[in-house]
């Protein structure tokens, strides 16, 4: 089999209307027979995962230990979603977990496989720790299937996913803080909701709960954050905290703030004499961090129907000079332009970026951000 038509097979895997939940994953890795395995930092929420999952994997390398990050969705190649070392996984590695896979019987969506595979690759290669990034939910998530973890990071609850509840985000936070496990200790910077329901979770469950304060020693910044953008502020003070309260010196903590490297979220780049700022922003409270950072931009916005992208287009426009939609979005929402081809949508802002010396900002989706990566535009 070679690596495409592995990836092909993967893909193909869908829930197909089936409730969401741990089940399907629990059968595959017990059909795997997975014995021992890292020890694991389960990272949910609505916004920042990837960012606290990039500081805890640059935590565990500092610290000396086989490091592991399971992450979503990918840029470019679906090996980024499973990486040791800091390395993603070969295609060798891709391809014959699948053979086993499609010879199993076993049935299971595109992200069961994905976290079965991590946590395979994690213990045959020895890692000692991961960072586990769940999907959409909490106790609906695959990676509740997990086993080893040792800390729960909770970053906030937004409003992401929520017709997936019923409209309720009393429901959304509910599942959410359903990944409390008991007596493991959480850290979270969630309010409103989405706290009352952790608080709640918690003590119902004897599990230690940490909350985000910046005057508070455990989320100390010892350096300023190597991610850009003043949203990383809170997503590095919690992986601070997750680290000190593993026990991991001052001077993980410090290297982890130091190295994390995380691809396409406030991504800063060159192209034809123009800065180009790529983000994932794909709900409202992202897209209103993202519009602070930046004052004016031309703007290219591309977002899947089911994200509400008029309500995460918003507070965008403020700062828009210019618009142009793209792909995924299906046409334009509220006037500029379309064009359908994300490169040519690149071109068309940069045209207008050039006279006026503003940056471009493309955002409304990880999948457009990766589109443009992936031919190669904006190396």
């Amino acid at each position: 089999m070679r690596y495409f038509e592995a990836v092909q097979w993967l893909e193909a895997q869908r829930r197909a209307g089936r409730a969401r939940g741990p089940q399907r994953a629990t059968s595959i890795l017990a059909a795997l027979g997975l014995e021992g395995g890292p020890r694991l930092v389960h990272v949910v929420g609505t916004n920042g995962k990837g960012s606290v999952a990039a500081y805890l994997e640059a935590g565990f390398r500092a610290a000396g230990v086989r490091a592991g990050a399971f992450t979503s969705p990918h840029l470019v190649d679906l090996r980024e979603r499973v990486r040791i070392g800091g390395e993603p996984v070969t295609p060798g590695e891709v391809t014959d977990f699948v053979h086993w896979a499609r010879g199993s019987g076993l049935g299971g969506a595109f992200f069961d496989w994905m976290l079965a595979f991590a946590l395979e690759r994690f213990t045959a290669r020895g890692v000692g720790w991961a960072a586990l990034e769940a999907g959409v939910g909490g106790a609906s998530d695959a990676t509740m299937a997990a086993r080893g973890v040792e800390l729960v990071v909770l970053t906030n609850v937004g409003r992401d996913h929520l017709a997936s509840y019923g409209g309720s985000l009393e429901a959304l936070a509910r599942d959410k803080t359903g990944a409390v496990r008991p007596g493991v200790p959480v850290v979270t910077a969630a309010t409103g909701a989405g706290l009352a329901a952790l608080e709640a979770r918690a003590a119902h469950v004897g599990a230690p709960l940490f909350r985000y304060d910046p005057a508070d020693p455990l989320f100390r910044l010892p350096r300023a954050p190597a991610l850009p953008g003043r949203f990383q502020q809170t997503n590095a003070a919690l992986a601070a905290a997750a680290l000190r309260l593993l026990g991991f010196p001052e001077q993980v903590v410090a290297a982890a703030l130091e190295k994390a490297h995380l691809p396409g979220r406030f991504d800063r780049r060159r192209w034809r004499g123009v800065e180009v700022v790529l983000d994932g922003a794909h709900n409202l409270d992202a897209a209103r961090a993202l519009a602070a950072e930046l004052p004016r931009y031309h703007l290219v916005f591309g977002a899947q129907p089911h994200k509400a992208p008029e309500e995460v287009l918003v507070p965008l426009l403020t700062g828009a000079r210019s618009l142009v939609f793209t792909w995924p979005a299906a046409g334009p929402l509220n006037g500029g332009a379309y064009e359908p081809e994300p490169e040519r949508a690149l071109v068309l802002a940069a045209s207008r970026a050039q006279e006026d010396g503003e940056p471009v900002l493309v955002t409304g989706s990880l999948y457009l951000v990766g589109r443009l990566l992936g031919v190669g535009l904006l190396d």
